[in-house]
């Protein structure tokens, strides 16, 4: 069958940059799985994508569907023929929707029952006719938030559709893509080369497109000519570019033709805080900040132009003029900020709403202040400076600084804190409680930094959750789960062995108001404690691994984790696998027989088989070994003491009958059960394991 490459590419106007690289692969994925559902074989798909065009090269694209049998099932043979054996209405009528006649239709046998079915050969059809529907189809189903009209169509895009291109090797296939017929035409650079570009064939598509209309169609390719330019303009001024990735695919987003430019702006800028200069370079001019080998800010950006002009001097020039706008503002709001110390602005957070139920901010302030204060001393921070930095924590909230860059809160007040000429840890806390703010990002540095951010998360959980406004599905406006991954992140990598319960009561006695949710203790713990599931589950470690360690609901996620690691390290020793089918046997045995009932000293007189003899004494010697370690918390080594127990525990089901009539010698054994799991149960419940 034959074979060639196959091009489509839809023109538009300017695409919303951050979705760009989104759609351009939902495009090549939803064409990829109609290619694969309507049988047509093809090599691989190329993806391209600027601000004007989406496109993709199919390569090897059969030129129709393969040929299929396909079988029609119809009605059961019961409902096909009537007493005379005459077809029924039912089957001539499933035979005249299948263009053919009872005596063509076939007897289908299966262990449900007997059908009519009709059976026949199916041609597959050709591309020209098949490749337009799949195409719109695909277009339709991209993720698009806010879809627009244009002119009087119905048709709805991204961005109004200016041109719509096929190719199959050299030939265009005509058809309708959004509404617009197909051709081999397509528009190069707005300013570079307005006028239309011919592609004659397929393959050539981004070639062409390069060499003649000064577009760069190959995302990837179009972000590392930009990474290299920037690179090469850093070097030149012997600095260091800042290149922030989220950053550097929105700047790819944008032009089509990159060329990098250094603007310098002035040295007096520098007064401000580098933070919020880089905030305004980034994120209104989507420009790059250059630092030196000191990490000291220099006067000077690498912007990305979508033209090659003759006169790059204007071209710099006018990014300075844009620039030198956006800086002074930075400049004004951090000097007007600079009149106000952070103590001052504490009555200003008065008027600002955390949660309509719970307060204002300036509450918050003061919980933050009281529980970051009880947390600061087992974990051997500074009391009253965790405290302080507690108090001012979101005083920078109020200022014109992070008014307009919402992003820089946090690490303003460290700035503020610095110039009120508070003490370095306070400052420093403040830039840290919000951290870590996403995945993988860094933990506060400090112990005040620390207690300040565990303060504010757990005041968040508490108060959200005492309101009865636990997130739902994919809504969590307060980012209680992100806030709940930060607390045992903060935790665990940090080693804090803290009692999670204690800590979300003395949250909860923090409010002034009144929580109407009286569980909110143990549902906010439940739910730190299932998004640690997640994180576990993220890490290869399984559920039963989990229920085993959560059995005991250790109050300490340090502990729990120390308890996790534990069981992994016991699973790969060779006695698990027999200690864990006996603890689950032991503990249906002591479910059945009412385990709270057990309860005594064992009475070694009433022992009448060697192994249960053994079994008592090699558990009050190994009750001195492991004693010890369950204090320390080294559960690993507690856990390989046990382990040595198995022999005696498979001798003991082996030759000892527990069940038996003499009710003192069954109360007897069951209580030495009773101590064996008990024993592990200090741990985790091991039965919970998979053998």
């Amino acid at each position: 069958m034959k074979e060639q490459d196959f091009l489509v590419e839809i023109g538009t106007e300017e695409l919303p940059s951050k979705a760009l690289k989104s759609l351009s692969k939902a495009f090549a994925e939803n064409i990829e799985q109609r290619l694969q559902t309507a049988a047509i074989k093809f090599g691989k798909i190329e993806s391209y994508a600027t601000p004007r065009r989406l496109a993709l090269l199919i390569t090897q694209l059969t030129e129709k569907q393969a040929d299929r049998s396909v079988e029609k099932r119809g009605p059961a043979l019961r409902a096909a023929f009537d007493e005379h054996n005459k077809p029924t209405p039912a089957l001539e009528g499933f035979a005249r929707s299948c263009n053919t006649t009872v005596n063509k239709l076939e007897k289908l046998e299966t262990p449900q029952g007997s059908w009519m079915v009709y059976r026949f050969n199916e041609s597959g059809k050709h591309i020209n006719e098949i490749m337009p529907e799949i195409i719109n189809e695909a277009l339709k189903n991209l993720p698009i938030n806010k879809p627009m009209r244009w002119a009087d169509l119905e048709t709805q895009f991204a961005r109004p559709v200016q041109w719509a291109m096929i190719l199959y090797g050299k030939n265009v296939l005509s058809g309708n893509i959004l509404d617009l017929p197909t051709s081999n035409v397509t528009y190069g650079h707005r300013f570079h080369h307005p006028k239309p570009i011919t592609i004659k064939k397929a393959e050539t598509y981004a070639d062409v497109l390069e060499k003649t209309g000064f577009i760069i169609a190959n995302f990837d390719k179009r972000r590392e000519a930009i990474h290299e330019q920037i690179l090469a303009c850093a070097k030149k001024v012997n600095g260091e570019a800042i290149i922030d990735n989220a950053l550097l695919d929105e700047v790819t987003s944008i032009v089509e033709w990159p060329v990098a430019l250094t603007v310098h702006f002035d040295e007096s800028f520098l007064k401000v805080p580098k933070e919020a200069l880089m905030t305004a370079m980034q994120h209104h001019q989507k420009s790059f900040p250059v630092i030196d080998k000191n990490q000291n800010l220099l006067p000077l950006f690498i912007a990305i132009s979508n033209i090659e002009s003759k006169d790059r001097e204007q071209v710099i020039k006018g990014n300075e003029r844009v620039m030198r706008a956006r800086l002074s503002d930075a400049k004004f709001f951090y000097e007007t900020d600079c009149k106000h110390t952070l103590a001052e602005r504490l009555n200003d957070l008065k008027t600002i709403v955390f949660q309509a139920k719970l307060g204002s901010l300036y509450d918050k302030a003061e919980r933050i202040a009281k529980l970051a204060n009880i947390i600061a001393q087992p974990i051997k921070a500074n009391i009253q400076q965790a405290e302080r930095a507690g108090l001012l924590a979101k005083a920078d909230l109020t200022s014109a600084m992070v008014n307009e860059f919402p992003e820089l809160q946090g690490i303003m007040g460290y700035y503020y804190a610095k110039h009120d000429g508070e003490n370095s840890h306070v400052a420093q806390a403040i830039r840290e409680h919000y951290l870590p703010r996403f995945a993988g990002d860094d933990l506060p540095a400090t112990l005040e930094g620390c207690a300040t951010a565990l303060a504010d998360r757990l005041d968040t959980l508490v108060g959200i959750f005492g309101i009865n406004q636990a997130p739902t599905g994919d809504k969590d406006p307060f980012g209680l789960r992100r806030a709940a991954l930060g607390v045992l992140r903060i935790l665990l990598e940090k080693q804090f062995d803290l009692n999670l319960t204690e800590l979300l009561t003395q949250a909860a006695e923090n409010y002034t108001v009144t929580l109407p949710n009286t569980h909110v203790v143990q549902q906010t713990f439940d739910f730190i404690y299932e998004r640690f599931r997640t994180w576990y589950q993220e890490r290869g470690i399984t559920s039963d691994v989990f229920a085993a360690a959560f059995a005991r609901r250790p109050a300490s996620p340090f502990d729990f984790d120390r308890r996790v690691k534990a069981i992994q390290q016991f699973q790969a020793l060779p006695q698990a696998s027999a200690l864990i089918a006996a603890n689950k046997r032991v503990s249906n045995i002591l479910v059945k027989e009412n385990q709270h009932n057990i309860a005594g000293e064992l009475d070694s007189q009433l022992f009448e088989v060697d192994a249960e003899k053994q079994l008592a004494q090699l558990l009050a010697e190994k009750t001195k070994t492991v004693t010890p370690l369950y204090q320390a918390a080294n559960y690993q080594a507690a856990l390989a003491e046990l382990a040595k127990l198995q022999p005696a525990v498979d001798a003991f089901f082996d030759k000892v009958m527990v069940m038996v009539e003499d009710a003192e010698v069954r109360h007897n054994r069951l209580l030495l059960l009773a101590k064996l799991r008990e024993h592990f149960l200090s741990i985790a419940d091991i039965s919970l394991l998979q053998a």
